[in-house]
């Protein structure tokens, strides 16, 4: 399992470029998406594909593959699989055949490199991923997330981030906010504040791109100290 950039091209590890040049398959959630990577590192391998809607299917055939002496590689479009990408199904596959090893080649993660800058979110955390696109779900969730008190993480599309955005300040809006948008990429932006702050800011553009990783601290209360009931 190979995680790849998740916008800049030399964010790769070395173990990972030699895996994916030693391997004898290369399996991947879009072809074309690996390709422009494989050939940025004159790489020639063999492709499959083995996204979101063929994954159960896919991962009969990578096991033949595996089981005919192959080596096969797994890679997400961007960043490490499994992690809001496909690829748990395949894991639980070839775990449950029980005849081959599963190993992770580590690397670029979206919500690890912004949690790197987020400052001090708290000692826990809930990555969540994305959120149901159904505004009641969606509210739902961020409602149950902010009541576990923890900081939580979630994925975000240029199309839906400001309607999140306001679900979450209509939930709290004194809670703090650090959102990375374009991670790793040129126009890399990475805006910290309150909902109102970050929306304004949004607004503020002719139009926004890039998918977003999103940050959400809940309103910490500064006073923890509680009265002594004998005093």
């Amino acid at each position: 399992m190979v995680a790849t950039p998740i916008g800049n091209l030399e964010d790769i590890t070395y173990r990972a470029v030699k895996v994916l040049s030693s391997v004898d398959v290369i399996a991947c959630e879009d072809t074309r998406h690996t390709q422009q990577l494989l050939s940025h590192y004159g790489i020639k391998k063999r492709l499959i594909a083995c996204h979101a809607h063929n994954e159960k299917e896919s991962a009969k055939g990578i096991l033949e593959l595996l089981d005919s002496g192959m080596n096969v590689a797994y890679c997400s479009d961007a960043g490490t699989p499994g992690v809001s990408d496909p690829g748990a199904r395949l894991v639980e596959a070839v775990r449950e055949d029980g005849n081959h090893r599963v190993v992770p080649i580590p690397g670029a993660s979206a919500f690890v490199s912004l949690v790197s800058v987020a400052g001090n979110i708290g000692k826990s955390f809930t990555f969540e991923g994305f959120l149901s696109p159904k505004k009641g779900r969606r509210t739902k969730r961020l409602e149950e997330l902010f009541a576990a008190g923890n900081a939580f993480i979630i994925y975000e599309s240029p199309f839906r981030v400001l309607k999140t955005l306001e679900d979450i300040r209509n939930v709290s809006s004194r809670c703090r906010i650090i959102a990375g948008r374009e991670l790793t990429k040129t126009f890399e932006e990475i805006l910290s504040g309150s909902p109102d702050e970050i929306i304004a800011a949004l607004n503020a553009k002719d139009k926004i791109k890039g998918e977003f990783a999103i940050i959400v601290v809940p309103e910490v209360d500064d006073d923890n100290t509680e009265e002594d009931p004998e005093s």
